[in-house]
């Protein structure tokens, strides 16, 4: 894919500029959170994103009002998409921000087709759509609303504390259809998090957030995630996050162990290079089958995290429940003379 598919009226091939100058504006912001950074708007063909059959993620359909993310994590997977529009995948992939500006009223549209069955939309699986832009651009309210009323079913993942500003949205949803919500918290090392992820909220806050919600009836699992090899998969380091996710009332922890694809792997390992240069051949011999680390890590880590969430009372993620769309009641079916057994 390329630039052009992102616009309503894409550019014709003799045009030379990058982004096709008449379909995008480009846009930068002279404040303090949002210096250096530039935005460049488009109007979106299409909105719900069918993931790719081969893809290990346990959903088929995405929403992502952003591309590229000020977070900076230097693990982010995502990072090769910019390629696909010949922007940087290292600082570009920071500071080039893309923005459906028309991705609310697009989802509603598309959710109203005939052919649209009514699946379950993640969001937040390729970048954070509650990154620092979400602030000025308030695309969420929007999509949240669609979805809300065609009681349509959906989860959110974020490192955002911008969440909250649609806490009263997300309660409205949450009581006609199922509403997921997780936030991610790979540990609470606040020096390693200082390095990895610059553009994030503090591991603490993001906790509040998994109080605030799980407060407000709305309840908040903890994707912990990445667990990242030698620099924060500690026994110790495991059980500090784990107890502090347990005291957030998180309804779920799971963990993830890191994984470099092409794209965040070359930018990962430059980090590494200039920061831990004495790992780089420990994760090149840990990551030297491609992008996941060895299986017999994996399941190490996931034994160490579920007993430790045993330990502090977090049980594993609930399956939810159907779309609950209100209905009309129906007359009761038993005769006046009947007997009406009970469950119990």
């Amino acid at each position: 894919m390329r630039w052009d598919n992102l616009v309503e009226n894409p550019t014709t091939a003799g045009d030379t500029a990058l982004f096709g100058m008449s379909a995008v504006t480009t846009r930068t912001f002279d404040t303090p959170e949002f210096r250096g950074i530039t935005f460049h708007e488009v109007r979106a063909r299409s909105i719900l994103n069918r993931v790719p059959g081969a893809s290990r993620m346990p959903f088929e359909w995405t929403v992502n009002p952003y591309r590229g993310c000020t977070h900076a994590c230097v693990y982010c997977f995502a990072r090769k998409t910019h390629s696909y529009l010949d922007l940087d995948t290292g600082l570009g992939f920071d500071s080039q921000i893309v923005v459906k500006i028309n991705a609310p009223e697009l989802l509603r549209r598309q959710l109203a087709s005939r052919q649209w069955q009514g699946a379950h939309v993640a969001m937040g699986t390729n970048v954070d759509c509650y990154q620092r832009a979400e602030g000025r651009y308030r695309l969420m309210p929007g999509i949240i609303s669609a979805l809300r009323d065609h009681a349509n079913p959906f989860s959110i993942l974020t490192k955002g504390t911008l969440i909250l500003r649609d806490l009263d949205l997300l309660r409205q949803a949450a009581e006609v259809t199922e509403v997921g919500i997780s936030v991610s918290v790979g540990f609470t090392d606040r020096e390693l998090w200082r390095t990895v992820e610059p553009g994030t909220p503090s591991p603490e806050r993001r906790l509040e957030v998994v109080r605030t919600l799980t407060d407000h009836g709305i309840g908040c699992g903890v994707l912990m995630a990445p667990v990242i090899p030698f620099l924060g998969d500690h026994p110790d380091q495991l059980r500090a996050t784990v107890r502090a996710i347990a005291a957030s009332g998180a309804t779920s922890v799971t963990p993830l162990v890191l994984h470099l694809r092409p794209g965040a792997r070359e930018w990962f390992m430059t980090w590494l290079t200039q920061h831990h240069p004495h790992l780089v051949r420990r994760y090149e011999r840990l990551y030297a089958e491609g992008a996941y680390a060895p299986k017999w890590y994996q399941r190490r880590i996931t034994r160490l995290v579920h007993e430790l969430a045993a330990e502090f009372g977090i049980g594993p993620a609930d399956r939810g429940v159907p779309r609950r769309i209100p209905m009309p009641p129906e007359p009761d079916p038993v005769r006046p003379d009947a007997t009406q057994l009970t469950l119990l």
